[in-house]
């Protein structure tokens, strides 16, 4: 229920990017910077969760994230169209707990999972991520074409509400992580691992969102698919994105979270060079749209137990890292991706700077496990 909230709210703006820049009066890549002061608040709020409240109990915590990011979602319900500034500090607010909550729930799926399972466990956490795409933001797109953008996000709120519930329903009492100060949070960042696991994910998930960020405007203006049919569209994105978290968790408990993380990163590198050169063929661009959420999310469960793996005695501040690579890759993805449409370039563009941070993701996971996983 937690992660379903957060992607709505998350992964919603990429779909109604449209209708924002129409009641902000703003341009498309002006709204965003909607995606990005999400992403940033993302980069905020997990390290100062790991760091502040890094003693209390792991149940806690989760009720504190949920109870700002609802407040935060009805905040941006009742923002005034007059106030893009507003809007975006809301934003930021809605993003302070989520990666937090992304870390402190991989730590609980790891710590209730058998070991065996513990991949696949972190990847039924994220599933909601996946759900949240398949069926929440293709409804959330009809709902702002047919009614109001709005509407979403005071669901969002409720859903947020919903969860404080569940967890106190259905999580147990986890004693809190044992306490190592400040400094020994971040000592497993003196070793090479998580940083290759960290830039990995900061230059491949961010180079993703290059393209992904802006799908809407690519979809209707290079492929010509009608502006009525993205909620059909973002729901066969949010196949391929279920059926990558499936397959990822999967994936990772047979071969190695590192192997598996290399190839769904390269299988996005394929499908991204493919939405340059044919993006323009409306079947192929959809296809290929989906071939590469299946790689976005199936990439995900690999890359949080990495970091939880190789964050000994930071697990708190390791398992949000992963959270902070993916939204400060997204804030760049989302400037980024905007640069070539502001230089008067069609948008089939923003793939091809994708391409080129994502291989260097590539480069990252490659020296990764040539170092530090067995040959598969």
């Amino acid at each position: 229920m937690g992660t379903f909230g957060l992607g709505i709210t998350e992964f919603m703006m990429m779909g109604i990017l449209p209708y924002l820049a129409k009641d902000f009066s703003i341009d498309i890549p002006t709204a965003g910077h909607f995606i990005s002061a999400y992403a940033l608040g993302v980069c905020v709020g997990a390290p100062a969760v790991a760091l502040g409240l890094r003693n209390w109990p792991l149940k806690r915590i989760l009720y504190l994230l949920m109870s700002i990011f609802s407040v935060a979602s009805i905040c941006m319900t009742i923002c005034p169209s007059s106030s893009y500034q507003l809007m975006m500090t809301f934003r930021f607010m809605a993003g302070l707990p989520h990666g937090a909550y992304f870390g402190v729930g991989c730590i609980v799926a790891d710590k209730l999972a058998d070991k065996e399972k513990s991949a696949l466990a972190i990847a039924i956490m994220c599933m909601g991520m996946t759900i949240a795409n398949l069926i929440g933001i293709p409804l959330g797109t009809f709902i702002a074409d047919t009614l109001s953008w709005r509407i979403i996000f005071a669901a969002s709120g409720t859903l947020g509400l919903v969860t404080w519930f569940c967890i106190y329903k259905n999580i147990p009492y986890i004693d809190s992580l044992p306490d190592n100060g400040r400094k020994g949070q971040f000592n497993f960042l003196k070793h090479l691992a998580p940083w290759l696991i960290i830039f990995a994910t900061f230059f491949g998930n961010g180079g993703m969102m290059c393209w992904y960020s802006y799908v809407s405007p690519i979809l209707t203006e290079v492929s010509g698919i009608p502006l009525k049919w993205m909620s059909a569209m973002m729901a066969l994105a949010g196949i391929g994105m279920v059926a990558g978290g499936v397959v990822g968790g999967r994936l990772s408990d047979k071969i190695g979270a590192g192997h598996a993380g290399r190839w769904f990163q390269i299988l996005m590198l394929i499908a991204l060079t493919g939405e340059f050169f044919l993006g323009q063929y409306p079947v192929v661009a959809v296809i290929l749209m989906m071939v590469a959420t299946f790689g976005l999310f199936g990439v995900g469960a690999p890359q949080q137990l990495l970091l939880i793996r190789y964050a000994s005695g930071g697990e708190l501040l390791g398992g949000a890292m992963i959270q902070i690579a993916f939204n400060f890759g997204n804030a760049m993805g989302a400037y980024c991706g905007g640069l070539p449409i502001k230089a008067g370039y069609s948008y089939e563009y923003t793939a091809l700077v994708a391409c080129a941070s994502m291989l260097v993701g590539l480069c990252c996971y490659t020296i990764f496990c040539r170092r530090y996983e067995a040959k598969k």
